[in-house]
């Protein structure tokens, strides 16, 4: 099988998938208690405003009806119209992924940064003051929050130092990079700890495998063993537990959009699950859904790439 065909047949796996994703994310919602028309016209409204809200609303039909019209428009591209905000979910929503999508590839990037040298360094300075300083250091992080990790940023290298401003997305590229930065820093040194753990601990394994001895035995310079036989089978678990840490940060950056003030996707679902926003929600998460779906047929591409052994087939 091409990797081609490969990929065809993972996106065709992938929409009984989603199916899936939009049954239960539906009637789950639809659990929770509340009226979402009570929750937009507020205790005041009478009862005949309550039932008129309810009948635009589409809430007064048999639920399996109610799932049929949101299928027919989620097949159209027509995720309706929020409640809370009263305007289109398209024009709503969109922006708020920009952002959270943004900060996701930010944290990626600074992660990979981070855990790349720092995981290789450990484990070619085994037990040596190195090694115990980057060990010490992921303890540290492993065991503080998110939230307390972006406020002690907040408080060292914007109110302290005055580098980085404090909330807020900006208005130019350079600005919204600028604001980014701190909630993808703190991001990525929640992630660094376990990439960087995986990392030593394969490249510790490989360097006592018996097809590096053989390598080291043919006289292969210590550099060319690490780089072309080491690594690239230490990376394999590591690329898999990447991928699948860039799919959970798709879906985990609320509280970091909170605490640093971002007009992202995980701010816009809470605020709408509060409001009992329907459209919203079910919209909102749907995208994150596929986003992890498509993260993680990524995953699978590089990691046939970097071990040849993988067969597509």
């Amino acid at each position: 099988m091409s990797r081609g065909q490969y990929i065809l047949r993972r996106l065709a796996q992938m929409i009984p998938v989603v199916f899936g994703v939009t049954l239960i994310l539906f009637f789950m919602l639809r659990a929770i208690p509340g009226d979402p028309a009570l929750a937009v016209l507020g205790e005041k409204a009478t009862d005949q405003a309550i039932a008129n809200m309810r009948h635009s609303m589409g809430l007064d039909k048999p639920i399996y009806v109610q799932y049929g019209y949101y299928l027919r428009n989620l097949a159209t591209l027509n995720l309706g119209t929020s409640t809370k905000y009263r305007i289109p979910i398209n024009s709503l929503i969109w922006p708020r992924f920009q952002v959270s999508l943004s900060v996701v590839l930010m944290s990626s990037l600074l992660a990979a940064l981070i855990s790349l040298p720092l995981g290789i360094v450990s484990a070619l300075k085994q037990n040596t003051i190195v090694d115990n300083i980057v060990r010490s250091s992921l303890m540290v992080t492993m065991v503080m929050p998110t939230f307390y990790i972006g406020i002690l940023l907040i408080i060292i290298l914007s109110v302290k130092i005055q580098i980085f401003p404090v909330s807020g997305y900006g208005d130019t590229p350079f600005e919204h990079v600028k604001h980014l930065f701190l909630p993808s820093l703190t991001l990525a040194l929640g992630l660094s700890p376990i990439l960087i753990r995986s990392l030593r601990s394969s490249i510790l394994e490989a360097l006592q495998s018996d097809y590096v001895t053989t390598a080291r035995a043919k006289g292969l310079g210590e550099q060319r063993v690490v780089t072309k036989h080491v690594l690239q089978n230490a990376l394999i678990p590591t690329v898999t537990l990447f991928g699948i840490a860039i799919g959970a940060l798709m879906g985990g950056t609320v509280i970091t959009e909170k605490v640093f003030a971002l007009p992202g996707a995980g701010a816009l679902l809470v605020d709408s699950i509060t409001a009992r926003d329907y459209a919203t929600v079910q919209s909102a998460t749907l995208i994150v859904a596929v986003l992890v779906i498509l993260t993680n047929l990524v995953t699978d591409i590089v990691y046939s790439f970097i071990d040849p052994r993988v067969r597509l087939g």
